[in-house]
């Protein structure tokens, strides 16, 4: 009973912070993301009668009961649905830093959530695997489903799942990655969330959020690259007022985050078509059409606080493979 699935991370375009349920992990809004081809999560997951426990590796280090907790209480769920009392080995490893702001619970919970699923023989629709994954982690459910995805906003958990607005080909969009920090976070986004709503600037922003995601859709459906820009922009920066507004507050920018921020509107005004967004970490993803990727490249390798770059083009979402880890 093996199976093993690889998930793409996303970049919220419109963010997801905040939630209604913490336990069920509804958010507090809608959100739509764009999956990434080149930061993504690869998980095998066995079920067998001859584990005495469940085993969990980040690549070859073995997870200890405290780091494992939300993984196995995840398995937990899949084998309640199963009605099977199976304990799983299981390895997951990354393409990208872990904990950084590159959603890496979103892939992490959307490949954990089909090889468990499909070790189990599980037939789950699309939609029953987003309201799973996002159990999990609240982003996971955005990786199920390919390309451009909306993760709709509810009150319950049978109607809080994502689904394709377009799949990967409708825009040859690129996200490049610009990597300033491989140090994990010290304040997790899950204890992020959980505060959100002491910001003076959270309830605000929930007013006028509806008509931003109509003006999102349309620069997504008519592939406007400056209308969609500018609103990823508006939207990195107001998510990062509420995180430095909210008790405690969170920092994520650093000083090579700011620097960037600063560096792009500058080479907008030259002339050049990409704009800035970010998640909850300091790494910045610089958005663009496929035409503009090469200028782009070679504005940041004159920058020398950058560590890594990753260049991402929109994704198919989750899906199991034949080649496993173990």
């Amino acid at each position: 009973m093996k199976a093993t699935a690889v998930a793409p991370s996303n970049i919220a375009f419109i963010k997801y912070w905040g939630k209604k349920d913490k336990n069920l992990r509804l958010p507090a809004n809608t959100s739509i993301s764009m999956n990434l081809s080149n930061a993504f999560t690869t998980t095998t997951v066995e079920f067998s009668a001859d584990n005495k426990k469940d085993e969990i590796y980040f690549g070859e280090k073995r997870m200890d009961r405290k780091s494992s907790i939300r993984v196995i209480s995840h398995l937990d769920r899949i084998r309640r649905i199963a009605k099977k009392n199976l304990f799983a080995k299981v390895v997951t490893q990354n393409s990208f830093p872990q904990s950084t702001g590159i959603a890496s619970s979103a892939s992490g919970f959307a490949a954990l959530t089909l090889a468990a699923v499909g070790a189990m023989d599980l037939k789950c629709s699309e939609k029953d695997l987003s309201i799973l994954a996002r159990l999990g982690s609240g982003s996971a459910c955005r990786s199920i489903p390919c390309g451009f995805v909306e993760w709709k906003v509810s009150k319950t958990s049978e109607n809080s799942y994502s689904f394709s607005l377009y799949d990967e080909k409708h825009w040859d969009l690129k996200d490049i990655i610009a990597v300033v920090s491989t140090e994990e976070k010290k304040t997790s986004s899950t204890l992020g969330h959980e505060n959100a709503k002491s910001s003076p600037l959270f309830s605000k922003r929930l007013e006028h959020l509806p008509a931003r995601i109509v003006k999102l859709k349309e620069a997504l459906k008519e592939k406007n690259i400056k209308k969609l820009g500018e609103l990823i922009e508006k939207e990195a920066i107001e998510l990062h007022m509420i995180m430095m507004t909210q008790d405690p507050p969170l920092f994520y920018w650093d000083g090579s985050t700011m620097e960037i921020v600063k560096l792009v509107r500058l080479w907008r005004n030259d002339g050049l078509l990409v704009y800035f967004t970010l998640d909850a970490g300091p790494n910045v993803h610089l958005i663009c059409e496929s035409k503009e990727e090469n200028k782009v490249l070679e504005k940041l390798k004159k920058l020398s606080y950058i560590k890594n770059v990753i260049i991402n083009s929109p994704s198919s979402g989750a899906r199991l493979i034949d080649k496993h880890l173990f």
